[in-house]
C-alpha cells in the first residue's frame, strides 16, 4: 500500500470514499470538513443538529453525496474532545475510518489530515499520524488458506492538503511512516506465521534477504559455530530440537564508520514448549509468538533500510526452538555461557534469558554505545502491567530509560520503568553455579529475569519485556488480532530522536 500526499480541495477529490472529521461539541464544521459540508448543502451540520453525530472518539457515520461531489461516499469520523486530542487520537480516528472504508469495498480512499488544523498538531506530525493509523489498520496477514479475503485493499490512498506550503514536510513525514510500516508488517508476518514454517532457518533466510536488499553485512551462526563461540547457554536450549539453531547478526553501517554502534538484540524462540518443564497444552499454540523480540529486531532493520538511516546499527537475533527430547537440557544441569558464567538450570521454561545471555555477551565485542534487547520473557510482566498496555522497561542507564519512555509515549508503544534492585539478583543465587536461571520465589518474576540478564552486560543497556505486547487475542484500532509488531516503531522513534 502506498500513501500519497496531494494538494487540493477535499470536496473536489475523485475517490470512492472521502474521510472528514469532527471534534466533540462542534456545532458548525470548519476547515476541510466545513468545505465538504457546504458542498453537501449542510448535510454534516444537519447530522449534528439532529443529534445523530456527536463527534465522540471512535464514532463514524457514512453519507452518500449522490453526485453532488465526486466522492461516492463520505465517512465522518469523531475525534473526541479537542483538549484531549493528540497524535494517538489521530492514529485511532484514521484507523477506524480506514477499516470502515475497507468494509465498504473502497478502491480509492482520500482523507483529511486529522489534527492539522484546530487539532493543534504540526502538519507533518498530523500527516504522519493519519498515514500511520491508516496503514497499520489495513495490514493483513496472508494466511495459508483456500478462501480468499472478501474485500480487496484500496488501490490508492491520498492525504489531501489545501496549503501547498505544507506539502513537502508532510510528504517527507509520510515517506518515513511508510518505511517504518514496512518493518512493522514484516514483524507481524513473522510472528503470525506457524512454527513449522517460521523456523530458525526461515528467520536466517529473512536476514539474508534483508542483507541483499539493503546492503547489510550478515552472519548466521549454526550449532557448530555456536560451539566454537562457547555459547553454552544458547546451545543448552537448542540441544533438544532437531532443527538447526540460528544465531543471526546483521550490521548496517552505510558510511563505513567506526563509531560505536547501537546493538538491537531479540529473543528468537520460534516455538517454546517449555522443554522438560513443559507448559500446559491449553493455549500452547500461542507460543509461535515467542520470537516476537527477534521479529521486532528484523522488522526494525527493514525499517532502517527503507528509511535510509545513516547511523551504525547492529542487530542480533538468537533463534532456536525449546523442545522436550532425550537430548534436552534438564533441571539440575549446569550450563556455561560464553562469558564464562555458570548457570544452574532450575526451570527449562526460563529459556529466553539463556539465549539472551549469550547474545548480550556477544554484543560486547562491538563496544556499543547502547544495547537494547526485546523479549517475550515473562508472564509476570503481564500480571504487573496488563495485556496490551505497556512493555516492562529495565535499564542500567537513566538517560536511556528516559529516552525510551519518551519514544514509547510518542508512538503509543509504551514502556514502563521497572526496578532492578540488588535483592532480585540475590534470589538467583545457586549452591552449584554462579547463578540459577529461575528464582524459587514467584513474586517479581520479571525483575528477577532482568537481574539475570544484567549479569551479561557491561555497557548502557535497556531490556524490554514485551510478553504482554507482541501478540493479542483481540484486535485494537490499528493493531490486528494476532501479532502487533510491537517494538519496530518504538525502536525507530528512539533512533531518530536520539541520533
Amino acid at each position: 500500500m502506498k500513501i500519497e500526499v496531494i494538494s487540493g480541495q477535499l470536496q473536489s477529490v475523485e475517490a470512492d470514499t472521502l474521510v472528514v472529521n469532527l471534534f466533540r461539541g462542534v456545532e458548525k464544521p470548519g476547515g476541510g470538513t466545513g468545505a465538504v459540508d457546504a458542498a453537501l448543502d449542510g448535510a454534516i451540520s444537519e447530522l449534528i443538529s439532529q443529534g445523530d453525530f456527536s463527534g465522540k472518539a471512535g464514532e463514524l457515520t457514512v453519507l452518500y453525496p449522490r453526485g453532488v461531489i465526486p466522492a461516492k461516499r463520505v465517512i465522518v469520523a469523531g475525534l473526541g474532545e479537542r483538549e484531549k486530542f493528540d497524535a494517538e487520537a489521530a492514529r485511532r480516528a484514521a484507523a477506524k475510518a480506514a477499516r470502515r472504508a475497507l468494509q465498504l469495498g473502497t478502491k480509492t480512499l482520500a482523507t483529511i489530515v486529522h489534527g492539522a488544523g484546530t487539532g493543534g498538531l504540526e502538519a507533518a506530525e498530523a500527516a504522519a499520524a493519519t498515514a500511520e493509523g491508516t496503514l497499520l489498520a489495513l495490514y493483513r496477514y496472508d494466511a495459508p488458506r483456500q478462501k480468499p479475503e472478501e474485500r480487496e485493499l484500496p488501490e490508492r490512498i491520498m492525504l489531501v492538503e489545501f496549503d501547498d506550503s505544507k506539502l513537502e514536510a508532510m510528504q517527507e513525514a509520510v515517506a518515513q511512516v511508510q518505511a517504518i510500516s514496512q518493518g512493522v508488517f514484516l514483524a507481524r508476518d513473522l510472528v503470525n506465521g506457524p512454527a513449522n514454517i517460521i523456523t530458525p532457518e526461515y528467520l536466517a533466510a529473512t536476514a539474508r534477504e534483508l542483507a541483499d536488499s539493503y546492503g547489510f553485512d550478515v552472519l548466521v551462526g549454526d550449532r557448530a559455530w555456536a560451539e566454537e563461540q562457547k555459547m553454552g547457554a544458547f546451545l543448552g536450549v537448542s540441544q533438544g530440537t532437531a532443527r538447526e539453531p540460528a544465531f543471526i547478526v546483521l550490521e548496517h553501517n552505510p558510511t563505513g564508520s567506526d563509531e560505536a554502534p547501537v546493538v538491537l538484540v531479540g529473543k528468537g524462540l520460534t516455538f517454546d514448549t517449555g522443554g522438560i518443564s513443559i507448559k500446559p497444552s491449553a493455549g500452547m499454540q500461542a507460543m509461535i509468538s515467542d520470537m516476537g523480540g527477534a521479529a521486532a529486531v528484523l522488522g526494525a532493520m527493514k525499517a532502517i533500510g527503507e528509511a535510509g538511516l545513516k547511523r551504525r546499527v547492529v542487530a542480533i537475533a538468537a533463534c532456536t526452538e525449546n523442545m522436550p527430547d532425550g537430548k534436552s537440557f534438564k533441571p539440575g544441569d549446569v550450563l556455561t555461557a560464553s562469558n564464562g558464567k555458570t548457570i544452574e538450570i532450575t526451570n527449562t521454561d526460563a529459556e529466553g534469558r539463556l539465549v539472551l545471555a549469550d547474545a548480550l555477551a556477544y554484543a560486547a565485542r562491538y563496544e556499543p554505545a547502547a544495547v537494547v534487547d526485546l523479549a517475550t520473557l515473562t508472564g509476570a510482566i503481564v500480571v504487573a502491567l496488563g495485556q496490551g498496555t505497556a512493555a516492562g522497561l529495565f535499564s542500567n542507564d537513566e538517560q536511556l530509560r528516559d529516552q525510551f519512555v519518551a519514544a514509547g509515549e510518542a508512538t503509543h508503544e509504551r514502556a514502563w520503568p521497572m526496578p532492578l534492585y540488588g535483592e532480585f539478583r540475590k534470589q538467583m543465587a545457586s549452591d552449584v553455579a554462579d547463578m540459577k536461571n529461575s528464582s524459587a520465589v514467584r513474586a517479581a518474576g520479571s525483575s528477577t529475569a532482568a537481574a539475570f540478564l544484567q549479569e551479561f552486560v557491561d555497557y548502557p543497556w535497556v531490556h524490554l519485556d514485551i510478553a504482554g505486547m507482541a501478540y493479542s487475542s483481540k484486535a485494537g484500532d490499528y493493531n490486528p488480532k494476532g501479532a502487533s509488531g510491537y517494538g519496530v516503531r518504538l525502536l525507530l522513534r528512539w533512533l531518530l530522536d536520539n541520533g
